[in-house]
């Protein structure tokens, strides 16, 4: 049985730019902070990849620090910095902020201190974008980076996380991106890697492949790859709203990530949805991936004022470039089988 991965949101199959870019990187010996011409050379490598990762990210001008994953990002922006957040956010944005800043259903967020605040972008599990207020401290554009346009510099937040491997980079690294001036207080110290904002020898290969995967989503973004992906989602929307009028499809009034489609239906389980989808041969999501496995409500959905049997029968289905329309009409056929056993099985 062939599989179809449809968990783009959670991570992404790693782009053939950035397995060749890593390829040529691991013939790099040097150490970036050494002298010599091996250690220039690495150091050139590191550069670069910095360069583009800004370039790609509508970020010139700005720093981009290299991290080891968006949520060191997080750790390195939020601490000990007393922000404010919706509880929409990623859980490793949640641990360092204050959630008491109010969402409505549509997912939307009113920010009243924009410099006292961090609000993402685009949410993982609803897909949903945001309107970013000018002046904002930072902001969670992980998922955003690659499926959207989007410029740092002209969203006005101070500082910005982001990973490769949601754009079809290599896990293990990320960055933030803070506009030039801001103060960051390095939270791993040692050699001073990193301006000063993040010590340990940096990891080049990975930052090479980040680099090639930035620039390929944003080649991707100019070519309108993610205009057909939207047709897709809206494709795989159109065949389950026909067919199960009785399951919520969330922030379809709004602005969403153009590969993402996030569903819930009352009293059936979103792991219980995964599980068969998986032995059906689709990878699907129940929420978050970086929350390990726990069996839970959607946190995201119940701050959005949604009942906890709606939110425990949430999934999400995240396509990518390379998504067929086999595949979500393949999807929506296997789904549709089981939502129907289990209807009969309420009934």
């Amino acid at each position: 049985m062939a599989r179809v991965y449809l968990d783009h949101n959670a991570t992404t199959p790693l782009r053939a730019q950035a397995r060749e870019a890593m390829i040529a990187a691991m013939d790099v010996v040097g150490n970036p902070s050494s002298v010599h011409a091996e250690g220039r050379k690495a150091k050139s490598v590191l550069e670069r990849a910095r360069s583009d990762v800004a370039s790609a990210f509508g970020a010139d001008g700005a720093d981009v620090i290299f991290t080891g994953s968006a949520t060191e990002s997080a750790a390195l922006a939020l601490a000990g910095r007393g922000l404010h957040a919706a509880d929409i956010e990623h859980d490793a944005v949640g641990a360092w902020v204050t959630a008491d800043i109010a969402v409505g259903q549509d997912g939307a967020v009113v920010v009243p201190r924009p410099q006292e605040s961090c609000v993402q972008l685009a949410n993982s599990e609803t897909g949903i974008v945001q309107t970013l207020p000018q002046g904002l401290a930072v902001s969670d554009m992980t998922q955003a980076f690659g499926k959207i346009p989007l410029s740092f510099n002209w969203t006005g937040a101070q500082m910005a996380l982001v990973s490769a491997h949601k754009l079809g980079g290599p896990k293990g690294i990320g960055a933030l991106v803070v506009t030039r001036g801001t103060d960051v207080r390095a939270q791993i110290k040692g050699g001073g890697q990193e301006m000063g904002r993040r010590s340990g020898t940096e990891n080049v290969i990975g930052a090479a492949g980040f680099a090639a995967a930035a620039t390929a989503a944003a080649q991707d973004l100019a070519n309108g790859v993610w205009d057909r992906v939207a047709t897709l989602r809206d494709l795989l929307e159109d065949a389950l709203v026909s067919q199960a009028p009785d399951t919520i499809f969330i922030g379809t009034a709004g602005t969403r990530l153009p590969n993402t489609l996030c569903l819930a239906t009352s009293g059936w389980k979103g792991e219980t949805q995964v599980m068969q989808m998986d032995l059906a041969g689709y990878a699907i999501s129940a929420g978050s991936a970086c929350s390990s496995g726990k069996v839970r409500a959607s946190r995201v959905l119940r701050a959005m004022g949604y009942a906890d049997d709606v939110a425990a029968g949430a999934i999400r289905v995240s396509l990518g470039p390379e998504t067929t329309e086999q595949d979500v009409l393949g999807f929506a056929d296997a789904w549709l089988t089981q939502y129907r056993k289990y209807r009969a099985r309420a009934a």
